[in-house]
């Protein structure tokens, strides 16, 4: 298998090479800084807006692709600016959802050992070389989250979104799962191992929402965070470039009071 090429996250998180990070890590902050420059920038007028996730590994003709589009367009004509990772899969189709609606349409890139461009079907994209800016980017420029099937990258978006929220990081929040039948393994095991174990409160269980369909995933969404513009397509902005929970009902999830946030 081929060497992967190095990127700044790894060389910002490897501590092998003893003493270099006293000569490189100070000028890597401005770096960093710059990121956050750029992407305060660019997305300072996006409006409200919702973040989507899920897997970059969806097929084009699976049924998840498709519901990723409904869920982007719905969005989108419920005057949301819809943000994603960029990348190839659901994103693409939330991506491609916004813009056939006529909506915003974002794509928050990341540099990876392996080549990943942004999807034809971003309207305004800005690439980032390190994943916590990124991430911030996620949450300080949206109003809630979609989260559809996805692997770690998703899952990680996901817990580090419930755990800001259960800490009191961010006030009203939505989270939304789509697809009861992937997710309902993970929701239960919460529920039943997580919560009788005693390592969240009984309070946590109404940080996440279970649904099936893009109608559903948009209603749960907007019934929290809120219609943009009275239902007008959001405007672009200035720059170029377990098991049985109904529609409505929450799965308890999030980590305890005594677990630290970001």
């Amino acid at each position: 298998m081929p060497e992967r090429a190095r990127t700044p996250d790894q060389g910002l998180l490897d501590s092998s090479s003893a003493g270099d990070w006293v000569h490189t890590d100070p000028w890597r902050v401005l770096r960093i800084q710059s990121e956050f420059i750029e992407g305060f920038g660019a997305l300072a007028e996006l409006g409200p807006a919702i973040s989507v996730f899920g897997s970059a590994r969806t097929a084009p003709d699976s049924p998840e692709y498709a519901l990723g589009v409904a869920i982007g367009g719905g969005l989108a004509r419920a005057g949301m600016a819809v943000i994603t990772g960029g990348g190839p899969g659901a994103m693409e189709a939330a991506n491609r959802g916004a813009t056939e609606a006529g909506g915003m349409s974002v794509g928050l890139g990341i540099e990876l050992p392996w080549e990943q461009r942004l999807n034809d079907w971003v309207g305004l994209g800005v690439t980032f070389r390190y994943f916590f800016v990124r991430k911030t980017m996620f949450v300080k420029y949206a109003s809630g989250f979609v989260v559809l099937p996805g692997g770690l990258g998703t899952f990680d978006e996901l817990f580090e979104a419930l755990t800001l929220v259960q800490t009191g990081k961010v006030t009203r929040f939505p989270i939304v799962l789509v697809g009861r039948d992937y997710w309902s393994g993970l929701v239960d095991w919460i529920r039943t191992t997580v919560l009788a174990a005693g390592k969240i409160g009984e309070g946590d269980s109404h940080l996440l929402t279970v649904v099936d369909t893009a109608e559903e995933a948009v209603a749960a969404v907007l019934r929290e965070a809120g219609p943009a513009h009275d239902g007008q397509v959001a405007p672009r902005p200035p720059q170029t470039g377990p098991v049985g929970l109904g529609p409505a009902e929450t799965g308890p999830v999030g980590p305890g009071p005594a677990e630290t946030g970001p």
